[in-house]
């Protein structure tokens, strides 16, 4: 299934080629490249029937509370759970089968095996994603070192859903080992460089370590 970049630049593409004639031409130049792609097949790239978006992804939550945090009825509360905006892509997850998952909704490809490598100092979360490759962590995608990594705090936080807890993911996922603890980032604390960022898998809060604490590593690949 073709990916959102590789629809816009056929589009762009099938419209250069229609503006092509030369000067003088009476004749159109023929028909319409075989690239082009219509508006309904853009829309449903943005509204992620192909597989990407082209906005803010749904929370995930879908109830209402009131101050005490007595559940109520969501309708005129104007909370998130009333509205549940945003784009929703269903399946959210495709399990590839060789040690990998596909976020369908952001295009990257998450390792299944979420405790992998336990607890790890920053550094060495670093260094156990960047040399991970086939035949590690139960993969047989093919990959070598280098084609993974440690995802950065956005990417990170992309997983969560904030109708769940424990752990803070899509009801369904088929992740394996997933902690309901801290996971690290590869995004640096700017304020205090000596911590980065990351993302409690129990409630999908995000905080910021000492980069010599340790936390769980979850490398991903792919992403633009």
């Amino acid at each position: 299934m073709m990916k959102k970049a590789t629809f816009l630049f056929m589009l762009v593409m099938g419209l250069a080629a229609m503006g092509s004639v030369q000067a003088g031409d009476m004749e159109p130049p023929g028909p319409p490249a075989p690239t082009m792609v219509t508006l309904q097949e853009i829309y449903d790239v943005c509204s992620g029937g192909g597989g990407g978006s082209c906005g803010v992804p749904k929370t995930g939550q879908t109830e209402c509370w009131d101050g005490s945090g007595t559940p109520i009825a969501c309708a005129g509360t104007g909370q998130d759970g009333e509205y549940q905006a945003g784009v929703l892509v269903d399946p959210r997850f495709t399990d590839n089968g060789d040690g990998t998952v596909t976020d369908n909704l952001t295009d990257l490809i998450w390792l299944e095996d979420a405790a992998c490598f336990g607890l790890r100092t920053w550094t060495d979360a670093l260094s156990d994603a960047n040399t991970l490759a086939d035949g590690s962590c139960s993969l047989t995608d093919g990959s070598a070192a280098g084609d993974w990594r440690l995802p950065n705090v956005k990417e990170l936080q992309s997983l969560i859903d904030f109708g769940s807890y424990n752990p803070a993911l899509p009801g369904g996922h088929p992740f394996s080992g997933v902690q309901s603890s801290y996971y690290w980032s590869s995004t640096s604390y700017v304020s205090s460089p000596s911590h980065a960022w990351d993302v409690n898998l129990y409630h999908g809060g995000v905080g910021n370590s000492s980069k010599a604490y340790t936390n769980y590593v979850w490398p991903v690949r792919g992403g633009q």
